[in-house]
């Protein structure tokens, strides 16, 4: 069988039985690639002959090209994943990914932004035109709740309850109510009720937050607003979409939440 049928049978796999997100899935299927590419380079005709010595020379591969220490551990993730797989449905014995020795990646700590520079990103969108809403509305609700960036784009409108002052966030299996403050659900409305039927591009469109094209937002749509607005702010700290996040649990141990609450609300 062609390598190209390997990989598409254990996307199929990946997408139907284990039930992976998008991203997830993307990058099992570029880190097989790139592997299969290695192999092909080295004269090795498939996935399936590869040995052990040959994820060795490709973890040295990747070492030389610069590829960081967490890199080559998801890449040796990902091909441990997929032998495992080819295991189960009989192609192979055994897999060529055992006792990969790798260097263990050091795990940077969250930036966290004080409340000062919390107030300073969320005054950056001006209510004067539609962008400028929906930024404003995205930042509020993201900070007021600590939900993650996927949560946020993948909200439909119905998942807020304004008259409440709650949003329902859905992840996998779970369902959670959180609260907002009032300052989050005044911008939201003020986005929902002037600018949302302005900007979507159907009008069954269920998506909260659309792009300016009028279709669900993308994260990485959202990372370049988070990028702008930190520029025009001027923090200089590495803000990315999770440091809302992080800067939402911190707030709330610091005003004295109990640890069991936050973790409940994130």
């Amino acid at each position: 069988m062609p390598d190209s049928e390997f990989i598409t049978e254990f996307q199929d796999y990946l997408v139907n039985v284990k039930h992976s997100s998008k991203n997830t899935v993307s990058s099992y299927l570029s880190d097989i690639s790139q592997f299969d590419a290695f192999l092909g380079m080295h004269s090795i005709s498939n996935l399936v002959s590869a040995v052990r010595d040959d994820v060795v020379s490709y973890v040295s591969w990747l070492k030389n090209q610069g590829k960081s220490a967490a890199t080559v551990s998801r890449s040796v993730a990902s091909l441990k994943c997929f032998y495992n797989y080819l295991i189960s449905v009989g192609s192979i014995d055994r897999t060529p990914v055992t006792d990969i020795s790798l260097e263990k990646a050091v795990k940077k700590l969250p930036q966290i932004l004080t409340n000062k520079e919390v107030e300073l990103l969320l005054e950056q969108p001006k209510c004067t035109d539609m962008k400028g809403y929906r930024d404003r509305a995205m930042l509020e609700l993201l900070y007021a709740t600590g939900i993650r960036v996927t949560e946020l784009i993948s909200l439909d409108a119905s998942d807020i309850n304004l008259a409440a002052g709650f949003v329902r966030c859905r992840s996998k299996d779970k369902e959670r109510l959180i609260p907002l403050y009032p300052a989050a659900v005044k911008a939201i409305k003020d986005y929902m009720q002037n600018v949302r039927n302005q900007m979507i591009a159907m009008p069954d469109e269920t998506a909260l937050f659309v792009n300016m094209n009028g279709e669900r937002m993308s994260r990485q749509g959202f990372w370049k607003i988070i990028k702008y607005y930190q520029n025009k702010a001027g923090i200089e700290k590495d803000i990315t979409p999770h440091t809302l996040r992080h800067s939402f649990a911190a707030h709330l141990l610091e005003n004295g939440a109990d640890l069991r609450s936050i973790s409940e609300m994130l």
